[in-house]
């Protein structure tokens, strides 16, 4: 019998339930014969003719029938919350991904509108700086390849060249009296200053906004949602040189 006990009890442990185990078959027959069936999910009230073993046994036999809803509704609770919280991460990525987007749509605003001056400034200059055809044309490739750029790395790099190229022409600029005091270059010139301060503010807000990106998409549990639905990095534009960092400056006193 101790055998027989001890078998049963590790039935209980590894199927939770007793289809199988024989005492469990006796004991519910002794309880049939007593007429406990209609209080069989009630042992404690009509356990007390039996021996204490016995109570105790159909009493554990019992306990996960009286549990198993608390168990039902802390499971839901869980599988709510976790998925209310993979929507609001969700739609957290959007939301950055939307506004690295809309950051970087200002930054070409202003990169097409120096490209568009660029061109205009070397029609100005050219006809008096005839010994200066290597810069010029060094400002109209620089000009051409940033046109052509494709992504946000691949722009911060030609535009980083226009720049210095740029840099070149506004210096050479000033050793041509007539065209300092040329109204055109004049003002050509300081359109092309106000759009490189736009590009610079424009830059920080989008570098700003794509870092936050980035680390909400690389960072624990976010990585998860990310992974999920394939969200991809943003790349920031970023200045290489750091000779091309100082903003060119360009002196507009008539006087020398």
């Amino acid at each position: 019998m101790r055998n027989d006990s001890h078998l049963c009890g590790k039935t209980v442990m590894k199927l939770g339930f007793w289809p199988k185990c024989p005492v469990m078959a006796i004991l519910h027959n002794t309880y049939a014969r007593h007429n406990f069936a209609g209080v069989a999910h009630q042992p404690h009230r009509s356990c007390h003719s039996f021996s204490p073993p016995i109570c105790a046994l159909y009493s554990f036999y019992h306990l996960p029938q009286r549990t198993t809803s608390v168990f039902t509704f802390l499971f839901l609770g869980v599988v709510v919350l976790l998925v209310g919280w993979a929507i609001a991460k969700y739609n957290s990525l959007i939301t950055l991904r939307n506004q690295t987007a809309n950051g970087w749509k200002q930054i070409d605003v202003q990169l097409k509108r120096r490209h568009d001056l660029i061109p205009n400034l070397i029609n100005t200059v050219k006809g008096q700086m005839q010994f200066e055809q290597d810069t010029l044309e060094k400002v109209i490739q620089a000009r051409n390849a940033a046109t052509t750029a494709t992504g946000v790395a691949d722009a911060a790099a030609k535009e980083n060249v226009l720049t210095g190229a740029l840099s070149k022409l506004f210096a050479l600029v000033e050793n041509y009296p007539n065209l300092k005091s040329n109204e055109n270059v004049k003002q050509l010139q300081e359109e092309l200053t106000s759009t490189e301060n736009k590009i610079s503010f424009s830059r920080q807000f989008y570098n700003d906004i794509a870092t936050r990106f980035n680390i909400a998409q690389q960072t624990f549990p976010g990585n998860l949602i990310a992974g999920m639905f394939k969200f991809v990095t943003a790349e920031l534009f970023e200045i290489s040189d750091a000779a091309e960092r100082a903003v060119p400056t360009v002196d507009l006193n008539l006087k020398r």
